[in-house]
């Protein structure tokens, strides 16, 4: 019976379920972006110390996190899901970078991203797509990577790379 009760509970609560104290439920479920497509987004973006890197959806921090680990740059995750929030501030705790990350309850169609100097993403097309006006009036030289998803002809990228069959997309704010 106990196994019944659970199998129904997960089929009444959907997937996507707004977390309690999200801001809203979110546009696609967590997905980490293995670490070499971290490592390679960064390099892509030729991440220094002098740069602040924020990640769009930024789940469990990883990439903020690796930014900050190596390269010595500032880290900024914006993402709905509070307790991945929480997570992540504990990765960037363990991982000694507590002081050069954070992590913003934010949706990134209404975040300020005017600060930054790169942006990842891992987000569908669509996603891409509703976010491109906002990042076309980012300052000139801004850098963007994206893991997966480009934005098509609307947007074509400046460079593509493959790594662990992953394609990788770049651009550079005009």
């Amino acid at each position: 019976m106990a196994a019944v009760t659970a199998l129904l509970v997960c089929m009444a609560v959907p997937a996507f379920a707004q977390a309690p104290g999200a801001l809203r439920a979110p546009d696609v479920m967590y997905v980490p972006t293995p670490q070499e497509v971290v490592d390679a987004m960064l390099r892509m973006a030729d991440v220094t110390a002098a740069d602040v890197v924020y990640d769009l959806g930024s789940g469990d921090g990883r990439i903020p996190i690796t930014a900050a680990q190596t390269f010595g740059a500032a880290g900024v995750g914006i993402e709905l899901n509070p307790d991945l929030i929480q997570e992540a501030i504990e990765n960037a705790a363990r991982a000694g970078v507590g002081d050069k990350v954070r992590f913003l309850n934010q949706d990134l169609f209404e975040a300020d991203l005017r600060p930054a100097t790169v942006i990842t993403l891992y987000l569908l097309r669509e996603m891409n797509l509703k976010l491109m006006p906002k990042l076309k009036e980012l300052k000139p030289g801004t850098r963007i990577v994206a893991h997966s998803f480009g934005m098509g002809s609307e947007w074509p990228p400046d460079k593509i790379e493959q790594v662990s069959g992953k394609s990788i997309f770049y651009w550079v704010v005009k």
